[in-house]
């Protein structure tokens, strides 16, 4: 007699954390965040709470795709003197 497999679910949470840089810094951050590798989406939003870009972060993401992504960053960090990064995590 075949005995069935209980499937556990296990609930997965996602953790958001906002960080505070100014235009200059907003490239370089963004590159150390998807370096992490634990990143599903970034988000970028003016002084004002406006989103600017919202970028999804895949684990496949290669530099060929991340470039014009990375181009795009640069040329917001031009723009603007303050802005917010949301980063949404993978939880456990």
């Amino acid at each position: 007699m075949a005995q069935k497999k209980k499937k556990k679910t296990v609930k997965k949470t996602e953790v958001k954390e906002e960080i505070k840089v100014q235009g200059e810094q907003l490239l370089s951050k963004v590159k150390e965040i998807i370096r992490e590798g634990n990143v599903r989406r970034i988000t970028i939003k003016d002084r004002k709470k406006n989103t600017i870009l919202s970028i999804p972060v895949t684990f496949g993401v290669i530099g060929a795709v991340l470039a014009p992504i990375l181009a795009a960053v640069g040329a917001i960090a031009a723009l603007v003197a303050e802005c917010t990064i949301t980063v949404e995590r993978k939880g456990k």
